[in-house]
């Protein structure tokens, strides 16, 4: 009996153990990683009251050109930029080679006084500005220059300000036959017609309507020579 015990036992044991053996791995399916990658797009760069003269000062060091022309249908205005009023000449330089003033007009035109540009009321110049930026520029008037004729000057902003902060997307030239020295102290002189200045007394004796707008739209655009 107790042999027919042990036998049963031992037969149990060695089944048990083939049914252990017989029992496969589970085997899993690897899956594919895919790698994504999020691009994160670049907020553009745009000027502002903080950051406009630090980013000028920088930008004068590497950009120094000072001539330049005004090419229009009526003939060509060459001007060369003063050195030593770095913020308005470095500003003006940027925005020609940012081809702000590309199809600009001369919007403003008043006889025996001023011819003045790169303003309207066209959705181009809006889209141009925004790509660029919103900021004025602080006056640079003790320089030691002077609204003679010929002098190429940055008017303030139409905002109203204490400080004639300059409105960087526009200039005016002085056409009048004396100069224009009431204008002294409150605006910045940053550069002089050196040719051409015949091309501002045509320009400046044309029709213009209510608003000081030639009847005969004057475009031009800028171009650096050196």
């Amino acid at each position: 009996m107790h042999f027919l015990r042990l036998l049963l036992i031992t037969l149990f044991f060695f089944s048990c153990k083939d049914i252990g053996n017989k029992t496969e791995p589970i085997k899993y399916k690897k899956e594919k990683v895919i790698k994504t990658s999020i691009k994160v797009k670049k907020k553009p760069f745009l000027l502002n009251d903080k950051n406009a003269i630090p980013f000028f000062f920088e930008y004068g060091k590497k950009n120094t050109e000072s001539k330049v022309k005004i090419i229009t249908s009526y003939g060509d205005i060459e001007i060369k930029l003063f050195k030593n009023t770095p913020y308005h000449r470095s500003n003006f330089i940027y925005l020609i080679k940012k081809n702000y003033f590309n199809n600009e007009y001369f919007h403003r035109v008043v006889k025996d006084f001023i011819i003045q540009g790169g303003n309207s009321d066209n959705k181009s110049t809006s889209l141009k500005r925004r790509s660029i930026g919103r900021y004025l520029l602080p006056p640079d008037t003790k320089k030691g220059y002077r609204h003679d004729r010929g002098i190429i000057s940055m008017p303030s902003s139409e905002i109203e300000n204490p400080y004639k902060l300059a409105s960087p997307y526009e200039f005016f030239i002085v056409q009048k036959s004396d100069g224009a020295h009431h204008l002294n102290g409150n605006y910045t002189p940053f550069g002089r017609v050196t040719k051409g200045i015949n091309v501002v007394d045509v320009i400046s004796n044309l029709e213009v309507d209510k608003r000081e707008w030639p009847l005969d739209n004057v475009r031009f655009k800028i171009v650096i020579v050196e």
